[in-house]
């Protein structure tokens, strides 16, 4: 696969672009149609449950994400005003100084770091951050903003993609958020997306829920602040799973998970900052793959040993203790039971890649 055909994966499954509002084509639609059943991907930010949308990322992360649609049920708690907002400088330390891991600085810094400097917003859904990539979603009441970020492109395409596609909504009208400037889009009435520039590399996507006025925007827009990295991981709530608390979490995680042959938990140090859905969506997602991978490779070679023991782990998936607890707050584990069970009747389903995020 090339990056042309990956990038056009990642444009495909925009849920906002103007001409899949409603519906989405393709391999998209298929695969939504055949594993599950959600409104359509544009209204996923309206009450009463809200779920996160696709994002630009790998085409794993992407598949995920719409297989998944993940709602949290609660809300992740937020301090209501942050430090005095520095420049991209040191945060001022408030007590004892929080010691982070290299690799959360590392996490925080290759992003954007925007937050709502403003009492009463709370962090619903974070997740992603480990490859330029991420979102995260605020809530004020029945006010909602989701932030979305991804590579601009070697030549900033991804954006001009973007860019083009927004414009056959209407004309944009310039906005600056903390000095950076975008483009405000109107979808319709109380219906807004805001797309910062490219920079450092990334560009920024602010997306509004519905119920919103254009006098709301520009006054929550005004507290939108860029922040360092140590006071943007400061504002997380403490429920989510920074990269120096994945092993730990990982290894709750994975307590009753038969594990694949040769499967490196280290290996899951790549996967960013999430909250704790999206983060057993990203892990039990690898273990899935992993399995799948044993069972078609002693498929293929008549190990039959060694098939046995990669469905009898599918099969066991219905009892994992973390995808039951997920099952209360989102799809995620239906959809790995659907392709897991397609594995252990020896039927497996064509979309089992798409559906379980598998590379």
């Amino acid at each position: 696969m090339t990056d042309k055909h990956l990038d056009q994966m990642v444009r495909d499954a925009d849920p906002y672009r103007p001409d899949v509002i409603g519906h989405l084509d393709g391999a998209q639609q298929a695969l939504l149609d055949e594993i599950m059943s959600v409104p359509p991907l544009h209204r996923l930010l309206e009450p009463p449950q809200p779920r996160p949308p696709a994002t630009r990322s790998m085409v794993r992360r992407t598949a995920v994400a719409l297989a998944a649609a993940a709602v949290l049920a609660g809300v992740l708690a937020v301090p209501a005003v942050l430090p005095e907002h520095q420049d991209d400088g040191p945060a001022a330390p408030a007590g004892a100084p929080v010691v982070y891991s290299a690799a959360a600085l590392k996490a925080a810094e290759e992003n954007p770091r925007l937050l709502i400097n403003r009492p009463g917003w709370k962090v619903t859904t974070v997740y992603g951050f480990a490859k330029q990539d991420g979102t995260i979603r605020f809530r004020n009441g029945r006010h909602e903003m989701e932030m979305n970020w991804a590579p601009a492109g070697p030549y900033d395409d991804i954006y001009d993609s973007f860019y083009a596609d927004r414009l056959r909504v209407g004309k944009p009208e310039p906005v600056t958020v903390d000095s950076w400037p975008g483009d405000l889009f109107v979808y319709n009435l109380g219906d807004f997306e805001v797309l910062l520039r490219p920079r450092d590399g990334v560009f920024v996507r602010l997306r509004t829920g519905s119920n919103w006025t254009r006098k709301r925007l520009d006054q929550v827009l005004a507290d939108v602040v860029r922040v360092d990295a140590r006071t943007w991981l400061a504002a997380l709530p403490p429920e989510v799973v920074t990269p120096d608390r994945v092993a730990a979490e990982a290894a709750r995680v994975l307590a009753d998970v038969p594990l694949p042959p040769k499967f490196d938990t280290a290996a899951l140090g790549d996967i960013g900052a999430n909250d704790p859905y999206h983060f057993g969506t990203e892990v039990t997602s690898r273990v899935g793959c992993a399995w799948i991978a044993e069972w078609l490779r002693a498929k293929r070679t008549g190990d039959d040993a060694a098939l046995q023991r990669a469905t009898d782990a599918l099969r066991s998936s219905h009892q994992w203790k973390v995808l039951h607890q997920m099952d209360k707050k989102g799809d995620w584990p239906e959809v790995f039971w659907e392709i897991a069970d397609g594995f252990v009747a020896g039927n497996p389903k064509a979309t089992y890649a798409q559906g379980m995020g598998c590379a």
